[in-house]
């Protein structure tokens, strides 16, 4: 969406039922996670393009990108929270630690932490 306009700007056909979208600082990167594709796929803002498939853990409820737009960050009902290196698709880390679904996630501006919340009442902090 257009934040002054209100127009949309470009639709994107997405896998099935969208859990959680972000978009990279810069603008050049979507990000967004399937609940029962358990995928998440990055597009490219300006061609609509899917640049990555990621083959997730369980069923996707979260997704976040780092400023820089190198890493994404997911969570899942796995309980778990995982971090993705765009470029090569590859699992970076498995962040392991609540004991219910994960069901935010966030990226700090310089990449060196990750918040995570989750439905077992609690808010985790990582250095990563």
């Amino acid at each position: 969406w257009d934040m002054e306009t209100g127009a949309v700007v470009r639709t994107l056909k997405i896998h099935l039922n969208v859990s959680s979208v972000a978009i990279s600082a810069d603008g050049k990167r979507v990000v967004s996670g399937s609940y029962f594709k358990s995928t998440v796929k990055i597009w490219d803002m300006e061609t609509g393009a899917v640049v990555r498939t990621l083959k997730i853990h369980l069923n996707v409820s979260s997704v976040a990108i780092s400023a820089d737009g190198k890493r994404v960050v997911s969570g899942s009902w796995d309980k778990t929270v995982k971090i993705w290196d765009v470029e090569t698709g590859a699992e970076v880390r498995t962040l392991a630690g609540h004991s219910k679904v994960v069901s935010s996630v966030a990226i700090s501006a310089d990449g060196k932490r990750v918040v995570s919340g989750s439905w077992d009442k609690t808010v985790k902090i990582w250095d990563v």
